[in-house]
């Protein structure tokens, strides 16, 4: 009876070390992510009749995890893009910009439970605008493209749910402060998403 106390005892024990030790784990992680953008201001600026300004968003992502609390990663992600239309008789302009940014970030850990973690991001951004613009009076029609890049602060809050010692999902939001600039305009683009990360 003793020496099964003791093999329970001895079992339940290397579970609370073993367990949390999956977010303690230092090393490299790769990932991907797929969600939906949303340019907050464009549509409204716009005094466009049609505008669209949610698409389809996508990320990768690399990183490297020093301690349970504590990660930096970089990324690409592409935001998609906002549709804009207008037209009046034989007149019509439509036009779309597109947006993605390259980023680096610090990421902070919060564990709640053995699996599941609480996280928040806070770093840099590149991102790139490409404005296409065609306007047609009548039988003339006129193309103008412009491309602009600037930099500025984003920021993320999410969970991380650990499904095995390498495989984790997690769903997180996150703003990029100040896209665009210049003539395109600025605005704030948010994005929410899911995505799954693997650490070697």
């Amino acid at each position: 009876m003793l020496c099964t106390a003791r093999t329970i005892a001895a079992a339940a024990l290397a579970m609370l070390i073993a367990t949390p030790a999956w977010s303690q784990d230092a090393g490299f992680y790769l990932g991907a992510s797929i969600g939906q953008s949303k340019a907050k201001d464009t549509c409204d600026d716009s005094g466009a009749i049609s505008c669209d300004d949610t698409d389809t968003a996508w990320k990768i992502f690399a990183g490297y995890q020093f301690n349970r609390h504590f990660a930096v990663e970089a990324g690409y992600t592409d935001l998609g893009e906002v549709s804009l239309s207008a037209a009046s008789g034989t007149s019509s302009v439509r036009g779309t910009i597109g947006l993605s940014a390259f980023e680096l970030m610090a990421v902070g850990s919060f564990p709640v439970a053995d699996r599941f973690s609480l996280y928040g991001k806070l770093g840099l951004y590149r991102a790139e605008t490409e404005q296409k613009l065609q306007v047609t009076l009548g039988t003339l029609t006129v193309s103008d493209n412009k491309t602009e890049k600037n930099a500025d602060l984003t920021f993320a809050f999410g969970a991380r749910f650990d499904v095995t010692r390498n495989l984790g999902i997690r769903a997180e939001w996150q703003r990029y402060l100040n896209v665009g600039g210049g003539e395109i305009g600025e605005d704030d683009v948010d994005v929410l998403s899911v995505g799954v990360l693997w650490r070697f």
